[in-house]
Parts: C-alpha cells; structure tokens; sequence
C-alpha cells in the first residue's frame, strides 16, 4: 500500500532538490519542508542525507510536536523551527534554511540587510532583519525549538508582517525563509542570497550608498504586490 503522504514527500523532495540545484547548500547542510495543514503534519529532508543520494521515499513526515509519523530516518536537526514557525503562522506552507554565502556573512556580521535597490523591493519594503544571536541559556536549552521563538520574537520586536517578510538572518548563523508552499520558500531564500551578494557588493563600490528612497520602494513592491499590481501576465 503506498503511502497517503506521496505527493507531500514529492513535493518536498522537489523543493530540497532545487535548493540544490540553485547552489544554495553545501553539502548536507540546508533544508526545505512542506505542510499538510489538513492533517497537521510536514514533509522535511532527513538529517544529513547527501542530495545526490536523496530520494522522494527518504522524506520524513513529521506533526507539529517533532514526532515522526512515517519514515525510516531521522529529520533534519532543524525540524523544531520549522514546527514553530508552522505551529505559530498557521497560513505558511513551506519553509527553507540554508547555509548559503552571501547571506550567512551577513547573519555573521550581525547586520540588516540594507534596502538598496529595486530587486530588493520587488519582493519586500524592509531591511532584511538579522535577529540577535540567541542568549546562552536559550542555546544550551532546546536549541532548535528556540530558533524558532528567536524568529518571532525578532519580528513582534519590529513590528515585521511574516506575510510580506518572508526571510530572516539568524545572528551568527543563517537565513531562514518561508511562503506559501515549498517551492515559495525555495524561491525566498533564493531571492535572499542574490540581496545579500548585491548589497555586500554595492558596499565594496560604495560604502556610502544611500538607501533606496521611498517613492520607488513604494512603487517596486506595489507593481507586483496588492490591489493595483500590474506586474505579470
């Protein structure tokens, strides 16, 4: 009897491969999950399984209280941020973390990424935000799980919309992403780690750059976001 999750592990298996093939991960190390919100459980790489050796019947599916309900392996370490963050915003139905270069320097360098040009305003009116590293005795607790309350706490502090930010720097350690499935997700972190090269590098030609202004962060975001959007077929 097959399994009733096929095509949630497919769909998963399908993102995890793209994040991949978008030279996103090194590695092992990077991950992409995808909900079932109508029977409260998620599809999620398993730990340390090489992409090259992964397969759509590898994939664990996991409820939102980190308990394995079907597969031989274990999930990815980082399965506990992403049942927070799929426990606490009930419409997301996918979420990504990588390891990625441009975007990790700048979690390691503790710093926002500034909103310098239309590509970044094209898919969001803020700074990218880098949540402060997490204090030490959330660290020696239960890690993962206090990622996740790491990323919230960064956005209720800020008065972020999970809804139009769909990205985060962790401090010291990465990025996470998330949309409206797994592919979303894959394309946010994407889109994260081209703003992270392009900002790190108008700071090499520039260190002075101003910020993009107003009117045409305004005018980028709402061409392909909101009632009035024209952007697209």
């Amino acid at each position: 009897m097959g399994s009733k999750y096929k095509s949630l592990k497919e769909e998963c298996y399908e993102a995890n491969m793209e994040l991949n093939a978008l030279g996103l991960v090194i590695y092992t190390f990077g991950n992409v999950s995808a909900v079932d919100r109508g029977n409260s459980v998620f599809a999620i790489k398993p730990s340390g399984v090489p992409y090259e050796t992964l397969k759509p019947e590898d994939i664990v599916i996991v409820d939102y209280d980190n308990q394995v309900v079907e597969g031989k392996l274990r999930p990815s370490s980082d399965t506990k941020t992403h049942s927070y963050l799929y426990k606490n915003w009930e419409n997301i139905g996918g979420v990504a973390h990588t390891h990625a270069m441009y975007s990790v320097s700048w979690a390691q360098a503790q710093l926002d990424i500034p909103i310098f040009g239309t590509t970044h305003a094209d898919h969001l009116t803020h700074d990218i935000p880098c949540a402060p590293p997490m204090a030490d005795e959330l660290i020696e607790g239960n890690y993962e799980h206090n990622t996740g309350i790491q990323i919230l706490d960064c956005f209720k502090e800020r008065g972020l919309d999970h809804n139009e930010v769909e990205m985060i720097l962790i401090g010291n350690h990465g990025p996470f992403a998330w949309g409206k499935n797994a592919a979303k997700a894959v394309y946010n972190t994407k889109v994260l780690e081209t703003v992270a090269q392009m900002a790190y590098l108008t700071l090499q030609i520039n260190p002075d750059a101003p910020r993009l202004k107003e009117s045409l962060i305004k005018k980028h975001y709402e061409r392909k976001h909101g009632k009035n959007a024209y952007y697209g077929q």
